[in-house]
């Protein structure tokens, strides 16, 4: 019989699992800002819009505080630590995903997180030091909707862009509601009541965060359309878009608090979940 610990993934080394934790505090970080500064707009507390609860605009709340560089230069640190954990994850195969279809999918996931979070790592350190724009040089996706636009087939780019977006909504959504999802936060030591704190947490967040993506999937839609850059937009022209609708500010209210469940949720699988599952 084939010794079973073959079967099971090696725990990662001690600096992958350093490295691992503290870029998932930083993400749990900027999505509780994210989700507060939202809620704060949804209520109109504090004078807070909605172009402030993007993620740009959270740097820019956080630079603003005292030692704002200094803790916004330790967010983009936790930011680039996270990217690294991703590319490891993707390149060493540290979950045994495999090379079939299914596992190179997962990989290339890890690697496009890597690459989003890299980028928001980059945009925090040069706000940090201050060589970046303060008010962001605008929405980042608009200016990828542009760019897309000037090429050739652009309007064909954007939709697949969008529809990909939408799709990628989609599965947050299943993956926060399924039992599949559930099964992955389980793990040796862990008392059951913190289980089901975790899946609470991940559930709720998971979802609220695959509801802004289908909104921002949609929005490029029109922007791919209309053949109109301006029509595409990221987190925060997704919170105007929840908060011009009927009830907006409780549909606004309510994805906000789910996207701090998802904050408090990395929060807790930084210090409870084992890694290498």
């Amino acid at each position: 019989m084939a010794d079973i610990s073959t079967q099971v993934p090696a725990p990662p080394p001690t600096w992958v699992e350093h490295l691992a934790k503290t870029g998932l505090v930083a993400k749990g970080v900027v999505y509780c800002l994210v989700g507060a500064l939202a809620f704060m707009a949804a209520f109109e507390l504090g004078s807070t819009s909605t172009q402030e609860a993007g993620k740009i605009g959270i740097f820019q709340f956080i630079l603003e505080q005292p030692f704002g560089k200094w803790l916004l230069g330790l967010v983009a640190l936790g930011l680039l630590c996270y990217t690294l954990w991703r590319f490891i994850q993707a390149f060493y195969d540290t979950k045994s995903k495999g090379s079939d279809t299914k596992g190179t999918a997962m990989r290339l996931r890890y690697i496009f997180s890597g690459l989003v979070y890299g980028a928001l790592a980059y945009l925090a350190a040069r706000l940090a030091l201050g060589s970046g724009s303060q008010t962001g040089s605008g929405d980042s996706r608009e200016t990828i909707a542009r760019e897309l636009l000037q090429q050739p087939f652009g309007q064909w780019l954007v939709g697949i862009l969008g529809a990909g977006t939408i799709l990628a909504g989609l599965y947050q959504i299943y993956y926060g509601y399924s039992d599949k999802y559930k099964k992955n936060v389980r793990g040796p030591g862990l008392k059951e009541d913190l289980e089901e704190k975790m899946i609470r947490a991940g559930k709720v967040g998971y979802m609220a965060r695959g509801i802004v993506w289908l909104i921002i999937g949609y929005m490029f839609l029109q922007a791919a359309l209309h053949a109109n850059a301006q029509e595409a937009g990221g987190s925060s022209s997704a919170f105007s878009f929840l908060e011009s609708a009927a009830y907006g500010s409780y549909l606004l209210g309510a994805v906000a608090l789910g996207l701090i469940c998802y904050g408090v949720f990395m929060f807790m699988r930084a210090k409870y979940k084992p890694l290498y599952t």
